[in-house]
């Protein structure tokens, strides 16, 4: 991975490696000690903070129904700090297994340095996504679980 490219370079790398299922290659985007954070993660996941964790993390992406994405209606912001972008996004695509399209919009915060990822905010619609991989009923039971347990 080349050590000089942009907050804009690294972005784009990783949305298209997703949406082309690149899973092995897309932790090579990110710093070795990282800080990568699903602030909208209806279950609060922890955060990823090693280039092994999000390993883990882009192996299970690979797996469930067959998602054909791409990135579409992209907007990068850049800001006073030359390392942070905030990119607007989304991936539209279909389930293959069913045909089902979908729209499941993102809105990243990123730093990067030396052309890693060193920290990032991913706000994701976790309903949908949830619902397009065949695991919503899941989701809303560990919901309703968590719900009980504060009770």
């Amino acid at each position: 991975m080349p050590e000089n490219l942009s907050p804009r370079e690294v972005f784009l790398a990783l949305v298209n490696g997703v949406a082309e299922g690149r899973w092995e290659e897309l932790p090579d985007l990110y710093a070795e000690h990282t800080d990568v954070v699903h602030p909208f993660h209806p279950l609060r996941a922890p955060a990823l903070r090693t280039r092994q964790e999000l390993r883990e993390h882009f192996a299970s992406a690979g797996t469930g129904p067959r998602l054909i994405r791409r990135p579409a209606n992209i907007t990068i912001h850049e800001t006073v700090d030359p390392e942070v972008i905030v990119a607007e996004f989304e991936y539209q695509g279909t389930v293959a297994e069913t045909g089902e399209e979908f729209t499941l919009p993102g809105i990243f915060v990123i730093r990067v340095r030396d052309g890693r990822i060193v920290s990032s905010r991913d706000y994701f619609d976790h309903l949908t996504s949830a619902r397009i991989r065949g695991g919503l009923g899941t989701l809303l039971t560990a919901l309703g679980s968590d719900t009980e347990n504060r009770t």
